[in-house]
């Protein structure tokens, strides 16, 4: 079937009555975008209730500052997850290139700019060869990206010697520094991030390109049948969030003013959490750049509320994991509801 005929078949498709399933599906979706806002908000006002020091800008600063490297990685891995993958090596590709840009800076001399530029392709070559083997091999993306954070581990400990980076270039930290609006103190690295996200959002809803991502993971056939090169798509999905996660890198580096061979263990795990959070669909095709933001926020919220609260950190991972399994249990009880 050709693009024409396949365009010609909608167009000859009867309009869907009121209270259709489409529209319900539509409603449904909606609300499911809402819901993580609401979640946020609920957060919000109950630790202003607990802690005088948390409603304050100083301390907003503060947790933005924690989830930007987080954050971050969540656009990279909302973009996979759009598709219906998922990337369990993305904090290890992280400090793998954090670890490529400073230690090809401060121990071989390379210019500070190429080094940075060099560990952002590091980042990138390794979402091709995620997406290589995905779409040339067509191996589960769960299976693919398992291997590659024990190579990037490896590859990170090996290179660094197991030492941490000190003593960088002025152009790796510059992101850490502030500037004040009133007494809150705001970092360019949260700005960055900001950037971001407003960046991923409209290249998802208002491009052919964002569009094609949630068409992979909502319906890769008939994006195939519409004249699509699928193959090509996932694997550019693949390297954009290879290049996020090296830009992650460098905001690590800038948070931390050092490079640490030790960094991105778990990050992996928080990127997805973010990104569950924010009511994006881990089955593909359904999601919002947005909503990551806020699943990002929603963790750092949680946790700085719960160290003012003096509860111990133990309990942060505890109600986190809650949080996800009831994320996932929505998203799939929504899509049940759909059918």
């Amino acid at each position: 079937m050709t693009h024409t005929e396949i365009e010609s078949a909608a167009q000859m498709a009867p309009p869907s009555a009121p209270g259709s399933d489409e529209q319900r599906q539509g409603i449904g979706e909606r609300i499911a975008q809402l819901g993580p806002l609401l979640a946020l908000l609920v957060v919000c006002i109950f630790f202003t209730t607990q802690s005088d020091r948390f409603l304050s800008g100083q301390n907003f600063s503060l947790i933005f500052q924690q989830v930007m490297v987080i954050g971050t990685l969540a656009i990279g891995q909302t973009l996979i997850i759009l598709t219906a993958g998922i990337d369990l090596a993305c904090g290890a590709i992280m400090a793998f290139g954090a670890i490529v840009m400073t230690k090809l800076a401060t121990d071989s001399g390379v210019p500070p700019l190429l080094a940075l530029l060099v560990g952002i392709l590091a980042c990138a070559a390794f979402g091709a060869l995620h997406g290589g083997l995905v779409t040339r091999l067509g191996l589960p993306p769960f299976i693919v990206t398992l291997g590659t954070l024990n190579i990037a581990f490896a590859l990170t400990h090996i290179y660094s010697k197991d030492e941490t980076i000190s003593d960088l270039p002025s152009l790796f930290t510059a992101l850490g520094n502030s500037f004040k609006i009133g007494s809150t103190a705001i970092t360019y690295g949260s700005l960055l991030c900001l950037g971001l996200f407003v960046g991923a959002w409209f290249v998802l809803s208002q491009t052919t390109w964002g569009r094609r991502v949630f068409a992979l993971g909502d319906a890769p056939e008939a994006t195939r049948l519409m004249g699509i090169n699928v193959k090509r798509q996932l694997l550019m999905v693949y390297v954009v969030a290879g290049v996020i996660y090296g830009v992650a890198a460098l905001l690590l580096i800038s948070r931390t003013s050092v490079g640490d061979p030790n960094a991105g263990q778990t990050e992996n795990l928080e990127a997805i959490t973010a990104v569950v959070l924010g009511g994006t669909s881990l089955f593909g095709g359904r999601g919002t750049v947005i909503g990551t933001l806020i699943g990002a926020l929603i963790v750092g919220v949680l946790r700085n509320g719960l160290v003012l609260m003096g509860v111990a950190s133990i309990y942060q991972v505890l109600i986190t994991g809650i949080l996800v399994i009831l994320a996932v249990s929505v998203d799939q009880l929504a899509r049940k509801g759909a059918k």
